[in-house]
């Protein structure tokens, strides 16, 4: 499972409401108007920017603060395929995963804003296709990349019943 696009360089500690400032909770409701806000106070122009099969790279402590899974369907609208950060907070991660969009622990430290990457979640590492280098990541669990390729939990669910035999 390959994952190709440009690279958006982010910090550490970008919290939920710097992916989707809450002064936009109420249009929950709608997902693309909603995604038209995305990082508008970090940058104002990602929304209008971001094409179909970008990835986000950041520092550490990626998606601290709520829980508001809205931060990743927002991304996941926008097109953004994969989140490749050093850390991520752990509901932030789980609310990528369950909702289809790859989050990567990686070094992200060479990865530079517009560099091209490709990401092989099943064999754990990161192309640079720009610079020409590779970042080695541990891979996601076979179960967390069957997950995603059915594009999140529910259409697994749907499509396997639930994980490990568990039950509703």
């Amino acid at each position: 499972m390959k994952i190709r696009g440009s690279a958006w360089k982010f910090g550490d500690n970008v919290s939920t409401d710097d992916i989707i400032p809450g002064r936009f909770f109420h249009l929950r409701g709608n997902i693309e108007e909603l995604a038209k806000h995305a990082f508008e106070d970090l940058r104002p122009d990602f929304a209008r920017k971001v094409r179909e099969g970008d990835i986000i790279v950041a520092g550490e402590n990626f998606g601290i603060g709520s829980s508001r899974e809205h931060a990743v369907l927002v991304l996941k609208a926008l097109g953004i395929r994969a989140i490749v950060a050093k850390s991520f907070a752990r509901i932030f991660f789980r609310n990528a995963i369950n909702l289809g969009v790859p989050a990567v622990i990686a070094d992200t430290t060479k990865i530079e804003e517009g560099d091209a990457l490709e990401i092989d979640l099943e064999k754990g590492h990161i192309t640079n296709l720009t610079k020409g280098f590779i970042v080695r990541f541990k891979p996601l669990p076979s179960l967390i990349l069957d997950i995603i390729k059915e594009g999140g939990l529910i259409n697994y669910i749907l499509k396997h019943g639930f994980p490990l035999g568990g039950r509703a």
